[in-house]
């Protein structure tokens, strides 16, 4: 909903509020305002209304014209290049010592030796946003109605001093849907009064009866069809404020007859119809269920095939609307058109949704009508629209209104009570406030000590219950001034469980290293349903196929979030988005039934997926792709910060890199793999290298010590030893590291392979993998007696369990 403030004063007084003001008041009172938009960007004064009293060629310029323009106080003389300039036209002028839009001053200037005075000024030159231009404007000047004021500001005149606010309505909020639901939610949040229209029509002495007879044939679909006849309209464009209201509010001007029943929509929340009424070729409207097959063609020329869902509005014969969606190209009203009926009706709302649903129709009125309008104002709006009609397009309207009425006005009651109201906000709200916000939101009550009994108006047809009171009277009231404690009754404050910090923890190092969260799908098609699914899960599982999927696409609960992540990283290299890496914390879903009979197990993973340049620093020119290395390192870097001891074996896995994957492991268990998806696959995906991880982060939560652990920093010195085994090709450097970590306990801290060297004085079945061997005692500083004795023996273990020797 698009709120045009200047409109809005119309009904309330707000004072000297900014918009910026008014909008933090009305989004802490519940109704979000998005955004904020302004009819001009940048403010000009010295812009006023001149009247072109002689316009004349320019001597010296074939497409100048030399006009004596009249600006009030003065007649300036302006030379103009714009072809639509005429003498006796009121235009927008810039005075000298004006500065428009981009600093451009007006002065005095020369052109083609002739003296200019000031500027004739288009809407654009005055840095009017597009869709605030009238039609009328929108090419050359700006020719400005005749009874403008020459010598006033143009500001009120073309609505240049309006702010447009943009409401983000929750959908129980029906009745901000109009100018006159905003007007009563602004006059109860800043306590003001309210200037409601008080529509007065003189209709001419003729009866409505003898122009149309209504009638409805389900009255449940229908409760309410109003038809007012309007003669002798003169169709034209309509005044200049209501075409600039329309603007604002985001809907185009078409002519004065469709403009008004436009405003009354917004004004009023109430969608009307305006039919041409010598072409209905009938005295009688009748609504009725449309058959099946049906066919009518509606105002966007498009053939539209209606079954018996749909509500028609017809002649006695044929459709001439749809109801509450859009009408029928038979019946519009064109430029010639003289006598309308005027459409005021209540249709149920969830016939109007099927039938936008069905035709993909959606309008103004028909979201309306959709989320509910306020049958109070139904027969009122019909009224304010005749009067309009009356005032700006001429029109005399016939007395009486031709009507079906089967429609329920009352008023719902919801009972509330003080010191209940008080328990559940934890406030300490008096019963002389409670009636104050009653009085404000203008509910009428009756009370009974603390106990009340509030009439709900119709225009709120949210409120139901108490709980909808109670939140009435916390916005009305304040959300700033409830109380920032806990509930009386409240056990102990909330918190996160260990699980749940330790999960942040774990999703912060990820983020810490380079890697962006991703949330994806849960469903996926058949094709990925039961690709990279880790080796420790059954091999039983089968993937859950759900039985109405939304698509193909999105068929089969996932045992494996990485099919997913990696679709993601397909969409960002498409989009030129080639260095991508994302994790996901997310569930899988685990079933060995084809057929379910309960629910499947949900099991939590942690898995992420990189691609393209893991390292780009174009000033030092250092480049690195991504490799299995880097994707082991963060693993490695993760269980490190977890204080967690984890293994890799080497391992072939469907649709990963036969060469370049392995399992991960803790204390024997293990609890996923990582690698090189298959180049097959990521050609199929589109991808370069990629290399992915999944974890099972279940266990992992479940068995890592929450407590966080602390090591004094060492005071003593370190020592560092290189040491390279010759050994058999087939020996794996993680097992000589593993052998040499447990000779070295206590005194070797860390060991880390550092080289792998095959060739030249090399054996063509052996290897050589060297080492760096720290040795460090946090008790004292370790002799060289010492760390030979231990280098010694880490030297014969090796050469005893592996057969190797070392190199010299």
């Amino acid at each position: 909903m698009l709120v045009s403030l200047n409109w809005l004063k119309k009904y309330v007084d707000f004072g000297s509020l900014t918009p910026e003001q008014l909008a933090e008041k009305i989004t802490k009172s519940g109704i979000e305002v998005d955004g904020i938009e302004y009819i001009v960007n940048e403010k000009s004064e010295n812009i006023v209304v001149g009247y072109v009293k002689e316009c004349e060629q320019h001597p010296n310029a074939d497409k100048l014209k030399l006009c004596q323009v009249d600006v009030g106080e003065e007649t300036l003389q302006i030379i103009c290049g714009a072809p639509n300039v005429a003498q006796g036209q009121k235009v927008v002028v810039a005075k000298p010592g004006a500065v428009l839009p981009g600093n451009f001053k007006i002065k005095k200037v020369k052109l083609r030796g002739i003296e200019s005075n000031g500027m004739i000024c288009s809407l654009q030159e005055l840095s009017v946003g597009e869709r605030f231009i009238v039609p009328a404007f929108a090419e050359g000047i700006a020719v400005l109605p005749e009874d403008a004021v020459v010598g006033a500001s143009v500001d009120e005149l073309l609505n240049l001093d309006d702010a447009v606010l943009e409401f983000d309505l929750t959908p129980n909020r029906a009745d901000a849907l109009s100018m006159l639901g905003v007007a009563y939610e602004v006059a109860a949040i800043l306590g003001e009064e309210i200037s409601l229209p008080k529509p007065t029509i003189e209709a001419i002495d003729e009866q409505v009866s003898d122009y149309v007879k209504v009638s409805v044939d389900d009255p449940d679909l229908c409760p309410y069809y109003g038809a007012s006849i309007i003669k002798d309209v003169t169709i034209g464009p309509a005044p200049l404020w209501m075409q600039n209201y329309l603007l604002a509010a985001g809907i185009r001007p078409i002519n004065n007859v469709v403009d008004i029943t436009n405003y009354v929509l917004l004004e009023y929340g109430q969608p009307l119809h305006a039919f041409d009424y010598d072409l209905l070729d009938s005295k009688e409207i009748l609504v009725r269920r449309a058959n099946n097959d049906e066919q009518m063609v509606t105002l966007d020329d498009q053939t539209r095939t209606l079954t018996d869902e749909n509500l028609l509005i017809t002649n006695g014969e044929k459709g001439v609307a749809l109801a509450g969606v859009m009408g029928g190209a038979n019946t519009e009203v064109n430029d010639d058109t003289k006598t309308i009926l005027l459409e005021a009706a209540y249709f149920d709302g969830q016939t109007v949704r099927k039938a936008v649903k069905q035709t993909g129709l959606r309008s103004e009125a028909s979201s309306r009508f959709e989320k509910g309008v306020d049958p109070n104002r139904v027969k009122e709006a019909g009224l304010r629209a005749c009067e309009l009609l009356v005032q700006y397009a001429g029109g005399k309207v016939i007395e009486g209104v031709a009507e079906f009425d089967q429609l329920d006005r009352g008023e719902k009651t919801v009972a509330m009570n003080a010191s209940y109201v008080n328990k559940r906000l934890g406030t300490d709200i008096s019963i002389e406030e409670m009636e104050e916000i009653l009085r404000k939101l203008r509910f009428t009550f009756e009370r009974n000590g603390e106990d009340f009994t509030v009439n709900i108006p119709t225009r709120r047809g949210d409120i139901i219950i108490f709980e909808d009171m109670l939140e009435e009277v916390a916005r009305i009231f304040g959300y700033d001034h409830l109380p920032y404690t806990l509930p009386a009754n409240a056990s102990k404050p909330g918190g996160l469980t260990d699980e749940q910090l330790l999960k942040r923890r774990m999703k912060g190092y990820l983020q810490s290293v380079g890697l962006s969260e991703a949330i994806t799908y849960s469903l996926l098609n058949q094709k990925d349903a039961t690709r990279f699914v880790s080796p420790e899960l059954s091999k039983d599982f089968i993937p859950v196929e759900l039985s109405r999927p939304m698509s193909e696409d999105h068929q089969y609960l996932r045992l494996s979030l990485l099919p997913e992540l990696l679709n993601r990283l397909t969409y960002n290299v498409a989009r030129k988005q080639a260095d991508v890496a994302l994790y996901e914390a997310g569930s899988v879903f685990l079933s060995e039934e084809e057929t379910l009979t309960k629910q499947p197990k949900e099991q939590l993973r942690l898995a992420g997926a990189i691609t393209g340049k893991w390292l780009d620093h174009q000033w030092q020119q250092e480049r690195k792709q991504v490799d299995f290395y880097v994707v082991k390192g963060i693993v490695e870097g993760l269980f490190g910060y977890l204080n967690r001891k984890v293994t890799f074996d080497q391992a072939t896995v469907e649709g990963m890199h036969p060469g370049r994957c392995a399992t991960i492991s803790i204390d024997d268990q293990k609890i996923g793999f990582l690698g090189q998806i298959h180049p097959n696959l990521a050609k199929e995906k589109d991808l370069k290298e990629t290399y992915v991880f999944d974890l099972d982060l279940a266990y992992i939560l479940q068995t890592t010590e929450h407590e966080l652990s602390y090591e004094p920093v060492p005071k003593y010195p370190s020592i560092l030893r290189d040491i390279a085994f010759v050994v058999d090709k087939n020996v794996l450097a993680g097992d000589i590291k593993a052998e040499i970590e447990r000779i070295g306990t206590p005194l070797v801290k860390r060991v880390e392979a550092f080289d792998v060297y095959t060739g030249e004085n090399i054996a063509d079945n052996e290897k050589s993998i060297a080492y760096n061997v720290h040795y460090q005692d946090p008790e004292k500083t370790l002799t060289d007696e010492e760390v030979d004795a231990s280098f010694k023996e880490i030297v014969e273990a090796v050469s005893e369990k592996f057969g190797g020797y070392v190199r010299s």
